[in-house]
């Protein structure tokens, strides 16, 4: 049976996509038939997550743990079956997930501005044909009340 002892991320890099976790030496650790295993950055060093759909991407990757000479290969897929890995990777890389209810409101507001901008445009447009008309410039009125 494995169990993660200790997940710490030696630094995190997020960009527009993912959630890049960092690991090192002595931030990482399982246990495993009653040994502890450190992590050691012999294969995958990184866990990279989707910041939008909170899913590992990197599911293939290897970990190499080591206890002495002993080293253990460990994948994502099977780390991901862990419920305490699972755990502390959420709680790890939480503040970097797009929160949903953000993205509503990101989108409400965005409809907001698009109608006010839609009513300013229609206002200018209605202040241009009176012009027009004050000017008698019949060829200028005729394309401004098409744009209505």
């Amino acid at each position: 049976m494995v169990t993660v002892k200790m997940l710490k991320p030696y630094y995190i890099k997020a960009d527009e996509n993912y959630v890049r976790i960092m690991l090192a030496y002595q931030y990482f650790s399982i246990v495993m038939d009653e040994l502890v295993y450190q992590f050691i950055p012999v294969e995958a060093n990184e866990i990279k997550i989707n910041r939008k759909t909170k899913k590992v991407e990197n599911i293939d990757a290897r970990f190499a743990f080591q206890n002495e000479k002993k080293v253990v290969y460990v994948t994502m897929a099977k780390l991901l079956t862990l419920p305490d890995f699972q755990k502390q990777l959420d709680s790890i890389a939480e503040s970097y997930y797009f929160k949903q209810e953000e993205d509503v409101e990101k989108a409400k507001q965005e409809n907001e501005t698009a109608l006010i901008i839609a009513e300013l445009e229609k206002a200018n447009i209605i202040r241009m044909i009176d012009r027009a008309l004050d000017e008698r410039d019949e060829a200028a009125f005729n394309e401004l009340v098409k744009l209505l």
